[in-house]
């Protein structure tokens, strides 16, 4: 989108989910500097109701020329700056479905409105100083989120949680610089630079950055999840594993082998990490064409997975079609789960190869052993790093682009003292780290970065 069309011209955009015939509630929005003008030409107010910001009216949408009603409707005059884009803003609270929001958005900008682009609001909020650019990322992973915690980590940006840290440890980066150019500049007026002093404070920024670095992988688990796949032989209980963890029947049953014939997905969230399960069909050598084709998609669904759970028949234990299929995605993470471990009638354990893979019995049947398969999952996944840092926040992976810049700069002005080389050199260093920080917030950014970042979003947000 094009910087000079931001500010100058008044957008709308449908701000609500629209699904036919669902939702109770559809929001038209606008934004910009004649928002208000197009809102009194469409909406009728019975009675002698206030027109003032920050106030619900409660009216008709009409066509300005028919006069003809098109919906019964409350309306939200939100007035510069006290709204979400820092412009006037007036939201149309329309009925749910799509014909409503449709034709109230199309007379807006009938009415000389413009579509929005994506994440355009956003855009706003964050050009006219309402949201730095770490806010306005939050919103979008708080649409986004897809656990508890992915909210809750979303709304803590939203917050500024992230934005303090960043913008203290730019300021100490500039303070910083600013006494060593001090000391290039006026060197015969000021006392000699302490430079175990800089020293010292240089490791404390790196040593900050690299703790919020530290959230990088945690977030984006949170935010993207994990794709899990049970792969195994024909009958070893996958779908039973699938049915006992997802607490559902979502997966068909029986004593046959081959009865799942295609991949059977559901969606669950573990530790706080949103997981989709892929419950594949038993991979061997299939009598015909249907079964073929269930199998080659349960081989793609293992290689494409994050983590593999290598299901087998505690009963039969490690037979040689295991270690066949175990060669073929032994490359993969995977976790080996002995199911069916309440048929072992003599109890005695099943002969395992010399792996050193994690290990989890289950009786899927009795849904037995699901808190062990989710706890070995987080240990594999995540290691000790999964116990939260003692930060409320996780960076996304611009943001640790950035951050991983700013550190390799400190370490090379770390690097630059130690070797005792001129004080120009620290400032090179210095000024790179200085902008990496300015990204991460916004105060260093460029035009085509916001259009990369912005595009993500929503259109309506």
């Amino acid at each position: 989108m094009e910087r000079g069309m931001v500010q100058g011209e008044t957008i709308a955009a449908i701000a609500t989910a629209i699904v036919p015939q669902q939702g109770s509630v559809g929001i038209v929005r606008l934004s910009g500097a004649t928002a208000q003008a197009i809102a009194q030409q469409l909406f009728y107010a019975p009675g002698q109701q206030p027109w003032e910001s920050h106030r619900i009216l409660y009216g008709y949408v009409r066509h300005p020329q028919t006069q003809r009603t098109v919906d019964e409707a409350l309306l939200l005059l939100m007035a510069s700056p006290r709204s979400y884009t820092r412009e006037d803003v007036v939201e149309f609270h329309c009925h749910g479905g799509m014909m409503a929001v449709q034709q109230v958005l199309q007379l807006c900008i009938i009415q000389g409105a413009r579509l929005a682009e994506p994440g355009e609001f956003t855009l706003r909020a964050f050009l006219n100083g309402r949201l730095d650019l770490t806010q306005a990322e939050s919103i979008a992973d708080l649409v986004g989120a897809q656990s508890p915690q992915a909210a809750q980590m979303a709304l803590a940006g939203v917050q500024g949680k992230l934005t303090g840290p960043i913008r203290e440890l730019r300021a100490a980066c500039l303070d910083i610089l600013a006494e060593v150019e001090a000391r290039i500049d006026f060197e015969d007026d000021l006392p000699p630079l302490d430079e175990a002093a800089i020293a010292t404070q240089i490791e404390q920024v790196r040593a900050s950055v690299e703790q919020i670095l530290a959230t990088a992988h945690r977030g984006e688990l949170l935010r993207s999840g994990l794709k899990v796949a049970i792969v195994g032989r024909p009958n070893v209980g996958k779908s039973s594993l699938l049915n006992a963890w997802s607490r559902s029947d979502r997966a068909i049953v029986t004593d046959l082998p081959g009865t799942t014939r295609d991949v059977v997905e559901s969606q669950l969230v573990v530790g706080g990490i949103p997981i989709r399960v892929l419950d594949t069909a038993g991979i061997r050598e299939a009598s015909n064409q249907v079964e073929k084709i269930g199998v080659e998609r349960s081989r793609a669904a293992a290689q494409s997975a994050d983590l593999v759970l290598f299901t087998i028949d505690a009963q039969q234990g490690w037979t040689p079609a295991d270690e066949q299929l175990y060669q073929l995605i032994c490359q993969r993470s995977l976790i080996l789960v002995i199911n069916k471990i309440d048929l072992l009638a003599d109890k005695n354990f099943p002969v395992l190869p010399s792996t050193d893979l994690p290990i989890v019995q289950t009786a899927a049947a009795l849904n037995q052993g699901i808190e062990g398969l989710e706890a070995a999952i987080l240990a594999t996944v995540e290691g000790d790093r999964l116990q939260a840092s003692d930060i409320e926040i996780t960076i996304n992976q611009r943001q640790a682009a950035a951050l991983a810049r700013a550190q390799a700069a400190l370490q090379q002005v770390a690097a630059t003292i130690t070797h005792q080389l001129p004080l120009d050199f620290w400032t090179i260093d210095l000024r790179a780290a200085v902008h990496a920080l300015g990204e991460v917030t916004g105060e260093e950014i460029t035009d085509s970065m916001l259009d990369e970042i912005f595009s993500r979003f929503c259109i309506g947000k």
